[in-house]
């Protein structure tokens, strides 16, 4: 390698964040690092065509041929967006401590799943997700949400702040005209303005308001009760349109700009990927267990991949938690085992427990209706072979038999066994999908 160790990563604003953590963690190793900003495929399609790749490949791909090809040393990737099976030469040489693994359901006022409304709209692009939603809720309305992390919540924010701020400017127009009318009476104005004046009144009076308050006088001039009535009504609107404006977070100033297809009365996303984003602290959020709501296998976690020589052991040695690496080894090789992870909702969820690993599996279908689901205590010094057993179990009791009608409906969505319309977890912006990788696993 060379003197500095390049460090690829994908631009977005999450990928960067999680690569400026590994790169802090390598430099108080005294390693010297150097970020290399690599555009993957996946990055050059729209939000709206994401789904037609089929599967995460596409963002992991050019990292890793950038590393294969010697222009980097190193790249880092959430765990679950890494195929099981990797080309020659490469592997997964850093496994940082897992982030938080647990799904997170975010709403505008923090309700939580049992108290959305009848029929609410649960924004999710994953199929885990959406199976474990209407297998809980079978009454809600599960709609695409694409995008990085940035975008899916300012999609949640945008309706009703719009509507807000149209309202904002409307009643600032109304009173303007209102002003104006009064001045132009005081000026002396025509019949017809003066007409016009008194019709303007007339069919711009506030809602809760009866003719005698927002009326005018003989003399042409709001009565006095009327005046009061109008200033409790437009009490709410103290402020001018900039000055609101000016107190909206960055956040919601983004959410502004936006106009969704969809009004969502929540949405769900990794917590891991919501606190690398810097958001987590900003948005209304409901911790959804992950005992219930099986993560995605790797979810929270992060892979450093690099050539299979010395300087895969150096990186390890530098950032590798045992713990997690077992976890992921465990979820790994269940998801393997089993296939199905670009056409199925598979939830897998492994936490090492003294001299166990516990490991939870939840495949569905996609409405939620059917599914297998299993814990099972996983021998630590032999939990990859454990964990295969395991696999086959879950096959053998109906996992199989999901997982390859779900594969028949792709192939008959996509038309000719290629691309499903909805990946297992949408790619958003680095950890907040679930992946869905070539070979079965994403972890």
């Amino acid at each position: 390698m060379s003197t500095t160790l390049r460090l690829g990563t994908r631009g977005s604003t999450l990928a960067m964040r999680q690569a400026a953590a590994v790169k802090e963690r390598l430099e108080n190793r005294r390693f010297d690092v150097e970020l290399v900003e690599v555009e993957t495929t996946g990055d050059q399609i729209t939000d709206e065509a994401i789904h037609e790749l089929g599967k995460t490949g596409a963002f992991v791909r050019a990292l890793d041929e950038e590393v294969l090809d010697g222009d980097c040393d190193a790249a880092v990737h959430s765990m679950k967006d890494v195929p099981t099976e990797m080309p020659e030469d490469l592997i997964v040489a850093g496994v940082p401590e897992r982030a938080a693994p647990r799904d997170v359901l975010v709403t505008r006022e923090g309700t939580s799943l049992m108290g959305l409304p009848e029929g609410a709209t649960v924004g999710t692009s994953s199929l885990r997700r959406g199976a474990q939603l209407l297998a809980e809720r079978p009454d809600l309305d599960v709609q695409p949400l694409r995008g990085n992390v940035d975008t899916r919540v300012e999609k949640l924010l945008a309706p009703p702040l719009v509507r807000e701020h149209e309202r904002r400017v409307e009643a600032e127009v109304d009173e303007e005209a209102e002003s104006f009318a009064v001045y132009d009476e005081a000026d002396g104005g025509d019949a017809d303005d003066q007409s016009r004046t008194t019709d303007y009144a007339k069919y711009n009076k506030p809602d809760d308001a009866d003719d005698d308050e927002a009326g005018t006088g003989a003399d042409g001039n709001a009565n006095d009760d009327g005046d009061s009535d109008e200033a409790d009504d437009d009490s709410e609107y103290d402020r001018t349109v900039e000055e609101w404006f000016e107190d909206l977070s960055e956040l919601e100033r983004r959410a502004l700009e936006r106009d969704p297809d969809v009004e969502y009365d929540a949405i769900v996303l990794a917590e891991a990927g919501l606190e690398r984003a810097g958001l987590l602290h900003h948005v209304e959020h409901t911790q959804l267990r992950p005992d219930q709501f099986v993560p995605a296998p790797g979810q929270g976690t992060l892979a450093v991949t690099a050539r299979d020589d010395d300087l895969a052991d150096d990186i390890r040695s530098a950032l590798d938690h045992a713990p997690t690496r077992v976890e992921a080894t465990a979820e790994r090789t269940v998801l393997e085992e089993l296939g199905g992870g670009c056409v199925a909702p598979i939830g897998i969820y492994a936490v090492l427990q003294g001299s166990v690993v516990r490991t939870s599996v939840r495949v569905l279908d996609r409405e939620g209706d059917e599914e297998v689901r299993e814990t099972r205590e996983l021998p630590v010094d032999r939990h990859p072979g454990a964990a295969r057993a395991f696999a086959a179990d879950l096959a053998s009791a109906g996992a199989a038999d999901i997982i390859e009608r779900a594969r028949r409906r792709t192939d008959e969505e996509s038309g000719a066994g290629g691309a499903s319309p909805d990946t297992p977890d949408a790619i958003e912006d680095g950890d907040d999908g679930d992946g869905g990788a070539a070979g079965g696993s994403d972890a």
